[in-house]
């Protein structure tokens, strides 16, 4: 129940700071069909007649609405997203007049890029100026992202904490890796003990992480660092 209501709070007071939603304030509550009925998720369509990477999507319901795609979150009734390709859910958040509080899911498969992801570097875009770099174990400073106390990474720009992007790391010749993922202050820790391959490696900023992180927040700097193992990182990125 707690839970329950720090999230009706939490929305709530989203919409609330949204000058442009309309105001339901004054009525009752639909029923989760009467949202779905009124609710649509589509995926665009390829020339070759599969579900295309581009998930749209649209409410007439009179609620406030918050959909999630993709590990975002977009406040209003109209939503889109391009996606990776494979099988992903799309969550519609609803609060009613009333302060009922509805959800609804919509799967989703996205089979043929339609409309290609676009590639935005943090760090190893040119290999010549930004080369690879292995970082070594309990060095703090190695994978911090600061331009003046990081070693080797720039500080992220609050657009890309405050948009919680997910960051993408191209890692090469990862063995044993055992990661911390905290702030330069060590105050806090988001992921502990994060196991990375070699490939491509997913890290998600969080609200936390932008709080405390960002310049236009505390400006602590987020900071990977290694308990043990190594690893090559080669670039680190996110999509749109």
């Amino acid at each position: 129940m707690k839970k329950i209501f720090l999230v009706l709070v939490a929305v709530c007071a989203l919409f609330a700071c949204d000058p442009t939603h309309e105001d339901f304030s004054n009525g009752g509550h639909i029923s989760v069909d009467e949202l779905k009925a009124k609710s649509t998720v589509t995926v665009d369509k390829a020339a070759s007649g599969q579900n295309g990477n581009v998930v749209t999507c649209s409410t007439s319901a009179p609620v406030n609405a918050k959909w999630s795609i993709g590990g975002k979150d977009y406040l209003g009734n109209y939503a889109t997203k391009k996606m990776k390709l494979g099988e992903h859910t799309v969550t519609l958040t609803a609060v009613c007049p009333d302060g009922t509080l509805l959800t609804a899911e919509y799967p989703v498969s996205c089979q043929e890029v339609t409309d290609p992801l676009q590639k935005f570097y943090i760090y190893g875009e040119d290999p010549a100026t930004e080369p690879p770099f292995q970082p070594g174990a309990w060095d703090a400073a190695a994978m911090r992202f600061s331009s003046t106390e990081g070693a080797h990474l720039p500080t992220i720009p609050d657009d890309v904490y405050f948009g919680l992007k997910t960051l993408i790391f191209d890692i090469s010749d990862a063995d044993g890796v055992d990661m911390k993922v905290m702030n330069g202050w060590w105050s806090n820790t988001y992921y502990d003990h994060v196991v990375w391959v070699t490939g491509l490696n997913e890290l998600q900023i969080t609200e936390d992480m932008a709080k405390e992180c960002a310049k236009g927040g505390e400006g602590r700097d987020l900071d990977l660092m290694l308990y043990g193992g190594t690893m090559t990182l080669n670039s680190v990125y996110y999509e749109e």
